[in-house]
């Protein structure tokens, strides 16, 4: 098992932002190809629809063979919040999981300009609680797929990390008098295990952590077309105290509480040792974000671990062995 989850870890931390193939020639002159979803196994279910406002309230589900309830891994792709999509997950980790008996979903959900457009405040509100409902549905359906609903974790790169954070972190969803039987359902995850989270949304925080911080303005409303991720970092930042309720709301570093799960953060693609306060080669998916989330979590009282070269965990390898090794327990 130890070689197999060290090859899902080469294929699955490379390929947390995008997958590409070789660029092809028009003309002489080299242009991106089209990406390309890699092969996976086929769903037990596919497209499972969540929600009614979107074509991206879908899901895809896999079946983990077993006489007993299974437990469920959440994929959630990342993309900030802009682009991706759940066919982005291939065999590595979704084979690696159903061999392990685990059960998987791999999720789609609005974006942040769809959410813009349909007047959700913060946009950012769309694309976790998406999320979430489709988690609720699952549980709804725990019977039906042959589900431990007591054992579900989640995994994600770069925003679905953030997105997998705020599941884990943030209270219950559920509405036990709600007339609707998946509202009824929990939104809460047993464990969380991810690749490159942004652990903030806070613009002030993140320069004094990160001083090129230039990540999350369009979480919060920023976003127009033509305007950089540095324009909207710099009107967050401006604006903070008008967007403190939703920063303090959306932020998975500040819904931290003792009752929280075991987390795993790792930061694979982190190039130089990481400095506090100093200028990151890749800001917006720095081990600082984690080393600092961390922190925050030790003067709670949760176990968080944080993994990246040159300090990796000694007992998980990488976050699909993290989900495995606690899941099955």
């Amino acid at each position: 098992m130890k070689w197999f989850l060290a090859l899902a870890f080469c294929v699955f931390g490379s390929a947390v932002f995008a997958q590409d193939k070789a660029p092809a020639k028009v003309k002489g002159k080299e242009v991106p190809a089209a990406k390309q979803p890699p092969e996976r196994p086929a769903p037990t279910h596919a497209d499972v629809t969540y929600g009614k406002d979107s074509e991206r309230q879908k899901f895809d589900f896999w079946q983990a063979k077993s006489d007993k309830p299974t437990p469920v891994v959440l994929l959630i792709h990342g993309g900030g919040w802009m682009n991706g999509d759940k066919t982005s997950y291939g065999n590595r980790p979704i084979k690696t999981l159903l061999d392990a008996g685990i059960s998987v979903a791999a999720i789609n959900y609005r974006f942040i300009p769809q959410a813009m457009e349909q007047k959700v405040e913060p946009p950012v509100k769309a694309c976790v609680e998406d999320a979430a409902r489709a988690l609720q549905t699952i549980r709804a359906r725990a019977t039906e797929w042959n589900i431990d609903p007591s054992r579900i974790g989640a995994t994600g790169g770069s925003a679905g990390a953030c997105t997998s954070l705020w599941l884990a972190l943030h209270d219950d969803l559920a509405d036990p008098k709600s007339e609707d039987p998946i509202a009824r359902q929990s939104s809460r995850l047993q464990f969380a295990a991810v690749t490159g989270a942004q652990t903030s949304l806070d613009a002030q925080q993140l320069r004094v952590w990160i001083s090129n911080s230039i990540y999350g303005g369009h979480a919060f409303g920023f976003a127009t077309k033509g305007r950089s991720r540095a324009d909207e970092f710099d009107l967050l930042i401006e604006n903070r105290e008008k967007v403190l309720p939703w920063i303090k709301e959306y932020s998975p570093i500040e819904l931290v509480s003792k009752d929280d799960p075991m987390l795993f953060l790792e930061y694979p693609n982190q190039k130089t040792e990481p400095v506090f306060g100093g200028k990151e080669p890749d800001p917006t998916h720095s081990a600082i974000y984690g080393i600092e989330f961390a922190k925050r979590c030790e003067e709670i009282g949760v176990d968080c671990r944080v993994s990246y070269p040159g300090k990796q965990d000694p007992e998980f390898q990488n976050s699909i062995d993290f989900l495995v090794k606690k899941l099955r327990n």
